[in-house]
């Protein structure tokens, strides 16, 4: 990352940019940093001016205390004012249920994409979220950050037998490092449904977009984001999972933010 701009609560967050044209920042997701989300500038800078960042907890950038997901929109409306005063949102995973927010905030905002929110859409789906954020929030606060990571790559589905690979790799000691920031991610999915009456406020249009080989409910959520936005369009790109490749997803966002 090599510039900075400081959010309303004093909180440095650090970004890069490349490409010129109309601004469109990059939100990551959950245990990962604006390097995760970079590659996609590659198909997007020769028409966009394209922004990676860290967000607040992880990598460079700063980490005031206490968290809310508001100041999270804070750093956004810090980046959009750094890059020109309006920009387009892209974000994956929970880090599309920050740009939802965002842009139901009445952040100058132009358009949102996102790739597989993964909103709950069944009741029981609001369980489980209040289940993984008791032990969470319990396993943050003893310092038991191994056991953090654990638990959210539980929710993800990731086999037992993968995640006590996982504990053995290189990366390990880099994800206990963020472990905090789970939290974060957690408070901004909320109850863990999709948010229809904040979703229903969104002014601007909205892309939501999954992949053909993600499971059926991570589909089904990114549709019903397309279908409670009233300005809301659904598409699945054939071939992909979760880990979306860059460039069979930056063609769609250049077509979408060029519109």
């Amino acid at each position: 990352m090599d510039k900075n701009t400081i959010s309303h609560d004093g909180t440095s967050i650090a970004y890069e940019s490349s490409g010129q044209g109309p601004a469109v920042i990059l939100v990551s997701g959950a245990m990962s940093t604006g390097g995760t989300v970079a590659p996609l500038a590659v198909p997007l800078a020769d028409r966009f001016r394209v922004v990676s960042y860290d967000r607040r907890g992880r990598g460079e950038s700063g980490d005031t205390q206490p968290y809310a997901v508001e100041r999270e929109v804070e750093d956004l409306a810090a980046l959009i004012e750094a890059v020109g005063g309006e920009a387009a949102l892209y974000g994956v995973s929970s880090g599309g249920a920050l740009v939802l927010e965002a842009a139901a905030s009445g952040l100058p905002v132009r358009q949102v994409a996102v790739y597989e929110v993964p909103f709950a859409v069944h009741e029981g789906g609001a369980k489980e979220r209040a289940e993984y954020t008791e032990r969470l929030t319990e396993a943050l606060a003893e310092g038991r950050r191994g056991d953090a990571v654990e638990l959210f790559l539980r929710l993800t589905g990731m086999a037992e037998q993968m995640i006590q690979g996982a504990r053995k790799s290189p990366m390990w000691p880099g994800l206990e490092t963020i472990a905090p920031s789970l939290a974060y991610d957690n408070a901004v999915m909320g109850d863990g449904l999709v948010p229809r009456d904040r979703l229903a406020s969104i002014g601007v249009p909205v892309l939501a977009v999954a992949g053909s080989l993600s499971p059926a409910w991570m589909r089904e959520a990114t549709r019903a984001v397309a279908e409670t936005v009233p300005e809301g369009t659904y598409r699945s790109l054939e071939g992909q999972t979760h880990t979306v490749e860059p460039d069979v997803l930056g063609p769609v966002l250049a077509e979408f933010f060029g519109a």
